[in-house]
């Protein structure tokens, strides 16, 4: 049995903001450990093995649905775990919330005829316990029947708003661990989440389905059928873009938005619908509340990172990136300190970070969209500073990688290498620089930047001109296939 994941990373997470912002959110975050969150969701299955001996289940290369701004991050985050050889990354030209998205991932995993079993998993869950996750997993593999969907769900802790919820109904006689999964319900307000937690039959919806990707094409084509139509017709018009599979741009910008659950997980028939009750310590951190209920305390109910000083404080999550951080005398409040941006907010009010990134979006505020280091597919840069017609970046260029060749007609640029080799073009002139040594690029002329070392290359570059923003760019050639002029990146 063939079992491919398939992985949701289309989620914006302005719900952690400001330390998960438009064009890194948290699914790129090491929010549960070392690892982010879409190197967890992948690296758990490792160990998936059957509990039945004569079930055998192989797990595919993962197959990754994110967006157009998202997909050098996924790609480097899956090189970086070497699974990049072999998986597929899915672009979905515009946001059309999981429905389409799904229907992509199984119009790619159905191609030559096949039928794999998908499992569909967000890239942004924490699952502490992912032994017991794949234990239930293999359990849902072996018993699910091919026109079934198996669902996990989450026994409620609170009467959790933020959550869709499900109702359990008796357990199968052939396992003990599956039930009927009688009813799906969206976000309920606090009076009706109260009455589901008391009932003892409603569970958190954890959004991670199982199902045979035939089946889920059916369904939509059945419950849906323009949502299908639009979905088949762009992918016939897909092409390859390096790691990237692209699909029509055009014709999927015309189907409709739906959610997995509100497309069909709710019109399902009660024999077509499973549920696994899954406690491996689940949680879709989708709060700075639920950061803090998941992360390690002092004996004062404290979470703390970076630079923190307390006293007198109980209950707070406090989070330092650039400076010192010291809390006194405060009690379940949450701090969350970046180098462009500090939150402040009460615990119990942490869904309310959305008036936030409300008001940014309506004053156009660069502080919604990006962090002051700004990743690119051939590394990154971080504004040091800025001023009347001088800004200065620190570069940090990747083993291999290459800047685009380009050229600036409103600014100069000089270069500082502080480590590692770079190879500059410059017009004509190719050369290399070290440690401490520097070159001038003058307005207009054309150049490049590369890293031909084996460490990664930091350089400390200075602009100055009339005009310093990042859409003065004539772009010549480029590794990544980007737009050719008027980009937002070098």
């Amino acid at each position: 049995m063939f079992l491919q994941p398939v992985i949701l990373s289309g989620g914006a997470g302005t719900r952690l903001w400001p330390l998960s912002r438009a064009t890194y959110p948290k699914q790129f975050l090491p929010l549960g450990g070392s690892s982010t969150m879409l190197q967890d969701t992948i690296t758990r299955l490792d160990g998936l093995v059957s509990e039945h001996p004569n079930v055998s289940l192989r797990v595919k290369p993962p197959l990754v649905v994110c967006n157009e701004d998202h997909r050098f991050l996924v790609a480097e985050q899956l090189q970086n775990l070497n699974r990049l050889a072999g998986a597929t990354i899915l672009i979905e030209p515009v946001a059309r919330d999981t429905a389409p998205a799904l229907t992509l991932a199984a119009l790619q995993a159905t191609q030559n005829s096949q039928n794999p079993l998908l499992l569909v998993m967000p890239a942004d869950h924490l699952i502490k316990r992912p032994a017991e996750f794949r234990r239930l997993l293999a359990l849902g593999c072996t018993h699910i029947q091919p026109e079934q969907v198996v669902t996990f769900g989450i026994v409620p802790t609170e009467p959790e708003t933020g959550y869709g919820y499900i109702r359990g109904g008796l357990a199968r006689t052939d396992c003990k661990e599956i039930f009927a999964l009688e009813e799906f319900r969206e976000k309920p307000d606090i009076n009706t989440a109260k009455a589901f937690v008391a009932n003892g039959q409603y569970y958190w919806n954890s959004g991670i389905f199982l199902l045979h990707a035939q089946f889920w094409l059916q369904l939509i084509q059945k419950l849906e059928p323009e949502l299908a139509g639009v979905c088949t017709q762009a992918f016939a018009h897909q092409s390859l873009d390096r790691d990237f599979v692209r699909i029509d741009s055009n014709i999927f910008s015309t189907c409709p938005s739906k959610s997995i659950d509100y497309a069909v997980m709710e019109h399902l028939a009660k024999d077509q619908a499973q549920l696994i009750l899954m406690q491996a310590e689940w949680s879709d951190l989708g709060s700075w509340s639920s950061i803090w209920q998941t992360r390690a305390q002092d004996q004062h109910g404290n979470s703390v990172e970076g630079d923190v000083y307390t006293h007198n404080a109980t209950g707070n999550l406090l989070i330092a990136q650039h400076r010192m951080l010291a809390a006194v005398g405060i009690d379940d409040t949450v701090i969350v300190e970046t180098k462009d941006a500090v939150l402040v907010i009460d615990k119990s009010q942490t869904q309310n970070v959305k008036l936030v990134t409300q008001y940014l979006a309506a004053n156009n505020r660069s502080e919604l969209k990006q962090l002051p280091r700004c990743h690119r597919p051939w590394g990154s840069y971080e504004t040091i500073d800025i001023g009347n017609r001088y800004q200065v970046k620190r570069l940090t260029v990747t083993p291999g990688a290459s800047l685009s060749l380009q050229l600036h007609y409103h600014r100069a640029e000089h270069w500082v290498v502080v480590s590692g080799t770079a190879k500059v073009t410059k017009d004509q002139e190719v050369f290399l620089l070290t440690e401490n040594q520097s070159t001038y690029i003058p307005l207009g002329v054309k150049h490049r930047l590369e890293n031909p070392g084996h460490i990664p290359l930091e350089i400390i570059e200075v602009q100055s001109g009339s005009y310093l923003g990042e859409d003065d760019i004539v772009r010549f050639e480029d590794l990544y296939a980007r737009v050719p002029t008027g980009s937002q990146s070098k």
